[in-house]
């Protein structure tokens, strides 16, 4: 007789909820980096320096991976 073995996922569904958050997360941390851009190249923009591109996107994207990484370590009981 054989014995049959069940594969389980690693991954129950609240850590793919978490998952997806942390994807979303990321998304607005790079849709919030972007921008400034200027069509003349004779003209510079100083809105790339802004409070929105330089501290607070990289903040919300570095929190996106955070909460990726607690994702994947958290224990599905």
């Amino acid at each position: 007789m054989k014995s049959i073995n069940k594969k389980d996922f690693l991954f129950k569904k609240a850590n793919f909820i978490i998952l997806f958050i942390s994807i979303l997360t990321i998304a607005v941390g790079f849709i919030c980096m972007s921008g400034g851009e200027s069509n003349n190249p004779d003209f510079f923009n100083e809105e790339i320096f802004n409070f929105q591109r330089i501290r607070l996107a990289p903040t919300i994207i570095v929190l996106g991976f955070g909460i990726a990484i607690f994702s994947i370590l958290k224990n599905p009981k």
